[in-house]
């Protein structure tokens, strides 16, 4: 067996941990220099204001909604805030035609709200992304006067929208940003969406290289705090793209652990 795999089987949580937070905090500079998706990055070419609708969806106009989108519009990178509006714009179209009844103005505030965790300004030096989003949108929403069970909901769909086996099993405006974010990521679904509509949606918002600067920014994570990703599917990448990755596989956490066998 090689060193590196030998090194693998000695890896202990606190090692794994205490290597992790070293690079974490090495990187840390870097994390908030990175230009995939900053604040500085903020104007979207064209208008500032949203269309009333969008391939037959419509876009709520309440004072919180507007205030929402300018506020994620502000932070984001164009290419970013268009994947939010998608992800609404995908889940509504889909849960507009099985007749599902849900709350337009939250499951709207929840995807235009839902990817700040990738957002240099919003990074913490340790939390999954999900977390740090759910954790700026619940500062942004209290600021706005949201109601606590309100809020709690966005926190909820933010926290848990790359795990779709959990959102899906929650109520209907957690369930949609996992869904329409999986759609736009990976095109789960797709099938379900007419070209026409699908065209669409795409030109009102378009991709804009959308793939790349996704990719992008799950590096940038894997660099910069890499034990936010342990257990998490964004660490495939960083295994397949960064040298001497030091997260852990799930594997080498089970035989690791402290008991003899």
């Amino acid at each position: 067996m090689s060193d590196k795999g030998n090194e693998a089987k000695n890896i202990t949580r606190r090692t794994a941990l205490e290597r992790g937070a070293g690079v974490a905090a090495i990187g840390m500079a870097a994390a908030f220099a990175t230009t995939v998706s900053t604040p500085s990055a903020a104007a979207a070419p064209g208008r500032d204001t949203l269309p009333t609708t969008v391939a037959g969806v419509r876009i709520p106009d309440t004072q919180l909604a507007r205030e929402t989108a300018a506020f994620a519009r502000s932070v984001s990178s164009p290419t970013l805030f268009s994947h939010v509006m998608r992800t609404y714009l995908f889940s509504a179209l889909l849960f507009d035609r099985q007749g599902v009844r849900y709350d337009r103005e939250l499951a709207f505030v929840a995807a235009a709200l839902h990817d700040l965790g990738l957002v240099a300004a919003y990074r913490t030096p340790t939390e999954r992304f999900e977390v740090d989003g759910a954790d700026a949108a619940q500062r942004f929403l209290k600021e706005q006067r949201m109601s606590a069970e309100r809020v709690e909901v966005v926190w909820d769909a933010i926290a848990l929208h790359t795990n779709v086996g959990i959102a899906t099993r929650k109520r209907p405006e957690i369930a949609m940003i996992s869904i329409g974010s999986g759609l736009d990521f990976a095109g789960n679904d797709i099938q379900q969406i007419p070209s026409e509509i699908l065209e669409e949606i795409l030109t009102e918002f378009p991709r804009a290289g959308f793939k790349q600067d996704a990719v992008d920014n799950i590096l940038s994570l894997c660099r910069t705090k890499p034990m936010s990703v342990l257990m998490h599917p964004f660490a495939e990448v960083g295994r397949c793209h960064i040298p001497d990755f030091p997260v852990p596989t799930v594997e080498d956490l089970l035989r690791a652990a402290p008991f003899d066998e």
